[in-house]
């Protein structure tokens, strides 16, 4: 790669972090580990011309391209509405996209914010799942015990010690806790937004809310802007927001648009003074979703299937894709296809646009992603406040860890931790390059190099680490990309082609993906005249 140690560790802890890292020896590796990631080198089949299938066609009422959220959500959908004749091709050889997990740790996504009962789409998944107790006289859901996360939720860690929450408290001036107030009360009064049709400014899923001028405008913006604008100079605080959007966004605050920004806090609260929504959590994350749609679905969900083409054909449409498992090149045949893949993906599979690329395709970046699962044989120590689900240090680059067993009610003993990290980049190219050619000793050195110092003992705990590189992980709702031409335009059909992806909003989260799966797939029932009722 041509970067030193102490160069690739201040690309992922900074600067500061990566100096103090070198003033000691890499530690040595006791402990095993495997370094994971996404199909590549099958996915970039893409890149070449499209291989024939030859022989009988096969045949599918709905083609689904695509086994991540939004697609798994279409054929739950077409399913509730009693249309099962379909079928759905995944490239990766496990659905669930970045959702995906094993039993005992999520390999990207791991919690789902409680939904407002309004979220039609999203409180019918889960009340499927078996996840709703009961419901007050108000609306108000009273959710599974179980899932909801146990207590402590959060803390941070800075300079040698732990604190509860994730805004510093601990030292903060009059002038930090004025404006960390300040900032709270702007955030309530845009929970108390309404439009002129009673629309909230900020909703989940987003198509819920407002498209007021005053509103797209803050798109233009970036949030770093907005903050200076309102007078909000608190490093404690900028740093408290921008790890919201890194969190959730992959993106800092000079890159994100100040609708992203304030939609991360605004959304999740059901009116003002609210505390935001609970999280429900599993210890293998969103994982549990995926297994709830995969036993509905059952084998009309094909996994290690790579979709080459995808085009209109008379009043249908044709496809061609490679089961990697058999070595086989299918071809198929469809009245209607719902396309639930990245942009990225689109642009090579659908044969129009490989043909005439439109423009809207383009307007799309992604964040890379690392992920490291840690597997402990015991609890190493840390000073301060107890060990929390979310745990987050104040002074590093990484997003953290979550205790995947946190939910088990096990606090000691053997464990199993996740550790996150955003690769924040202006030109998301360049360190997408340098995570997927990284070799695992660097990432394990730098999992270590983060918190070893954070923890007594961490490296005679730990058994194992493996981690998983997403060179794609999620959509970045830059600067006037939310309420862009561009986003707007993908979401149109392409005659019998429909289209289904979380980042159809500009957004990498749950309750969008399920919106535009339960809305592609309601496309095609409305189209072939299958009387239903909206979960929209």
């Amino acid at each position: 790669m041509g970067l030193t140690r102490r160069e690739f560790l201040a690309a992922v802890l900074g600067a500061p972090l990566a100096a103090s890292a070198c003033r000691k020896s890499p530690a040595p590796r006791r402990f095993s580990g495997r370094l994971l990631g996404q199909s590549d080198a099958l996915g970039h089949r893409l890149r070449a011309e499209p291989p024939r299938a030859s022989g009988e066609k096969k045949t599918t009422g709905v083609l689904i391209v695509g086994g991540g959220i939004a697609g798994l959500t279409a054929g739950w959908r077409l399913l509730r509405a009693g249309f099962d004749d379909f079928t759905l091709l995944e490239l990766e050889p496990v659905l669930g996209g970045t959702a995906r997990g094993e039993a005992t740790h999520a390999w990207a996504a791991h919690y789902v914010p409680t939904p407002d009962p309004s979220n039609r789409s999203l409180v019918t998944l889960l009340d499927e799942m078996g996840l709703i107790e009961s419901r007050a006289p108000d609306g108000r859901i009273h959710w599974a015990e179980e899932a909801l996360c146990r207590a402590p939720q959060e803390r941070l860690f800075y300079k040698g010690a732990w604190y509860e929450g994730l805004y510093l408290f601990a030292g903060a001036s009059a002038e930090d806790l004025r404006l960390l107030r300040a900032f709270n009360e702007a955030m309530n009064r845009w929970a108390a937004y309404r439009d002129r049709q009673g629309r909230r400014a900020f909703a989940l899923p987003m198509a819920h809310g407002s498209d007021d001028p005053e509103l797209v405008a803050l798109d233009q913006l970036s949030m770093a802007a907005w903050l200076d604008q309102n007078g909000f100079t608190s490093p404690r605080l900028r740093w408290f927001v921008e790890y919201g959007c890194r969190d959730d966004y992959g993106l800092t605050l000079d890159q994100i648009s100040a609708w992203a920004g304030i939609f991360y806090f605004a959304a999740r609260l059901e009116k003002p003074g609210d505390k935001p929504s609970e999280f429900l959590t599993w210890p293998e994350g969103n994982n549990r979703l995926v297994r709830h749609f995969a036993a509905a679905i059952g084998a009309r969900a094909r996994a290690g299937c790579l979709v080459t083409d995808l085009a209109p054909a008379g009043e249908g449409i044709e496809a061609i894709s490679f089961d990697s498992t058999r070595g086989v090149v299918e071809s198929w045949q469809a009245q209607d296809a719902i396309c639930a893949t990245p942009a990225l993906v689109t642009r090579r599979i659908v044969a129009p646009y490989r043909k005439d690329p439109p423009a809207h395709l383009a307007a799309f970046e992604y964040t890379p992603w690392a992920v490291a699962n840690i597997q402990l044989r015991s609890r190493p120590g840390s000073k301060g406040f107890p060990t929390a689900w979310d745990n987050v240090l104040y002074e590093s680059r990484s997003l953290g860890y979550v205790v995947d067993t946190h939910q088990t009610g096990r606090d000691h003993g053997p464990t199993s931790w996740t550790w996150y990290w955003a690769l924040c980049n202006s030109d998301p190219s360049v360190p997408r390059r340098e995570l997927l050619e990284a070799s695992w000793d660097r990432w394990a050195d730098a999992v270590v190099s983060d918190l070893d110092r954070a923890h007594e003992g961490f490296l005679d705990a730990v058994e194992s680490i493996d981690v998983f590189r997403w060179g794609h992980a999620m959509v970045r709702p830059r600067v006037g990309f939310i309420w862009s031409p561009a986003r707007r335009n993908a979401q149109g059909p392409l005659g019998p082609i429909h289209f289904a992806h979380t980042e159809l909003s500009g957004k990498t989260l749950v309750e969008e993906a399920v919106w535009h799966g339960v809305r592609a797939a309601e496309e095609v029932l409305r189209k072939r005249g299958i009387s239903f009722e909206s979960l929209l």
